[in-house]
């Protein structure tokens, strides 16, 4: 029994072949063999594929590995090509589920694009940032070499640069269609919105000047700022305020899934940020939120901006140096109440400006102080490590000049660490402030929380900021795994794009990781092993996958995929 291929030649000279399955029999009256056709497959360029890999499975599984080999023996077999498939795959099924794929095919149609070509360039960009981070040209050999991803054999630099520009274009579409079918599908619970900025920065002599990269730079920066990835000095979170930056904020669920990004002028302050992302969600009629901020966002006119159309905030208070309400909310007594193995909390209701017993109805402000005893011991031990440092450096400084003495102070001007429990005698002598160290001992394990929701309980609030890490983490993995610096890019609205491609990778391995309940590097090593194949033969050539590991089944059990399919594609020698 044998896969046979006939050929017929049309009257306008085109060839067209057939597949059958066959086997000879002796013609009962000559002897000769002759093949007896048991089923026709049909045109040979339309051929049902998987039916062919369905009978090649059914087949094989009644051979064992050395009839296979004997079987194949005397055919001359060719690897052509090998690229990795299993991340890139799994990937590519994610992103379909979440619905992004249709979203950016609906847009892009919209504006008499060709959908599926842009959406597949712009999935390419999404996956390059996840698996290989790198420059958008190196994106066009990585896809046309070394990654196999469906329906998109490979493009043009020119074309990776236009996919971000209509994704750009049209993110106020495709943020919105996005954000509906993820918050439906993962049932994401969106009483609780995370918001985080951080910049990132360009090894350049200077800031953006030209007129067409300020363009939006004229609007009220006090109230909405416009989106733009001009670049400029300001405060860097990379500690690097010697260069330009852009400033990028970042709005996460309480299950860590990033639902909007977005890009501001280096410039920008995060007071004025915050107005811009609350407008935003609120379009998308997310009107009960509650904002978890650090204490960048604490002055009492974001708080109040905040509060605007009934939303609510948490941040969190400085424990040193802070305002008369939260010095006031510290020192109130009262008993913890356990609520974790490692957290307690006490609810504090203080009096606008810290006075009075706190009983002013709306007008009090509420506070709740968390403890965490396993963090106090840990204070408690780096601060005795502190001290005991600092008691060797000044060891014998009671010999030293005035001037000597002076300087070594100087010294630890940027080390508030150690300064803290230093102290000078009258006579100008160094000594371990033991006052000091009694008193950061009350704050040991502790942060104090300030919000405008009464309906949250402190057990809420507590574990409502423990989730701040979340977006803290979101940060790392962007600057890092995701390849968000160094940027390769000069022109504000590519800086843009680049910023939302990495935005959407973050998306699908956050999605990803929460669902197999394992971080993103070991689950794309493990599924990097499935690769897909190409091998040439005689007969045509076959793209096929490696077999699926035990530790791949897993993974896609875990998200409930199916195995990609066995065989990608089939080629069938042209007729002579």
């Amino acid at each position: 029994m044998y896969l046979r291929q006939t050929r017929r030649t049309n009257r306008d000279g085109s060839t067209v072949s057939y597949l059958q399955l066959a086997h000879n029999e002796r013609h009962p009256v000559t002897g000769a063999p002759t093949a007896k056709v048991i089923h026709n497959f049909g045109r040979a360029d339309k051929v049902d594929r998987e039916a062919l890999s369905r009978l090649v499975s059914s087949i094989s599984r009644f051979l064992t590995p050395e009839q296979a080999v004997s079987a194949a023996a005397g055919v001359e077999v060719e690897v052509i090509d090998s690229r990795r498939l299993g991340s890139a795959w799994t990937l590519d099924r994610v992103w379909e589920r979440l619905g992004i794929a249709a979203a950016i095919r609906r847009v892009a149609e919209g504006r008499r694009l060709d959908g599926e070509t842009t959406e597949r360039v712009i999935f390419a960009l999404v996956a390059q940032r996840a698996l290989e981070p790198g420059s958008k040209l190196a994106a066009t050999g990585w896809v046309a070499e070394r990654v196999a991803i469906a329906n998109c054999p490979g493009f043009s630099d020119d074309a990776a640069y236009a996919g971000m520009d209509f994704l750009l274009e049209s993110l106020g579409e495709i943020a919105g269609e996005i954000f509906s079918s993820v918050a439906h599908l993962l049932n994401l619970d969106l009483d609780l919105v995370f918001v985080d900025t951080t910049s990132t920065y360009w090894e350049a002599e200077g800031p953006d000047l030209l007129a067409d990269l300020a363009e939006g730079a004229a609007d009220d920066q006090t109230t909405n700022p416009v989106e733009s990835g001009r670049r400029a000095f300001g405060h860097s979170k990379d500690f690097r305020t010697d260069l330009p930056q852009v400033v990028i904020a970042m709005a996460v669920t309480r299950d860590g899934v990033p639902v909007r990004c977005w890009t501001f002028a280096g410039n920008t302050a995060d007071t004025a940020i915050i107005r811009t992302v609350k407008d935003d969600l609120g379009s998308w009629n997310l009107r009960r939120l509650v904002w978890v901020a650090d204490r960048g966002f604490a002055c009492a006119a974001n708080r109040a901006y905040l509060t605007r159309g009934g939303g609510h905030y948490i941040h969190a208070e400085k424990l040193r140096h802070t305002n008369t309400e939260a010095t006031a909310a510290l020192a109130r007594p009262g008993r913890y109440r356990t609520v974790a193995d490692n957290l307690r909390v006490k609810e504090v209701t203080v009096a606008p400006g810290g006075d009075g017993d706190g009983d002013q109805g709306a007008r009090a402000v509420r506070f709740v102080v968390c403890h965490n005893p396993e963090q106090a011991d840990r204070d408690a031990a780096v601060r005795a490590n502190l001290t005991s440092h600092l008691q060797r450096l000044i060891d014998g400084s009671d010999a030293w000049t005035a001037s000597r003495r002076s300087e070594f102070v100087g010294s630890l001007k940027n080390k508030p660490g150690l300064r803290r429990y230093l102290r000078r005698t009258k006579s100008g002598l160094l000594r371990i402030d033991a006052a000091a160290a009694k008193r950061e001992s009350h704050l040991d394990g502790k942060w104090l929380l300030r919000t405008s929701d009464v309906t949250l309980t402190p057990e809420d609030l507590a574990a409502a900021y423990k989730q701040l890490l979340a977006v803290e983490r979101g940060w790392r993995d962007m600057k890092g795994a995701l390849g968000l610096r160094p940027v390769f890019h000069h022109r504000e609205d590519r800086i843009r794009g680049h910023v939302q491609l990495c935005w959407l990778a973050l998306l699908l391995i956050r999605v990803i990781e929460n669902t197999t309940g394992d971080t993103w590097r070991p689950l794309a090593h493990e599924l990097d092993r499935m690769h897909l194949v190409t091998l040439a033969t005689p007969d045509g050539q076959v793209a096929q996958r490696s077999t699926t590991t035990p530790g791949q089944k897993k993974i896609l059990d875990a998200l409930e995929l199916p195995e990609p399919p066995r065989f990608f594609d089939f080629t069938i020698p042209a007729a002579d």
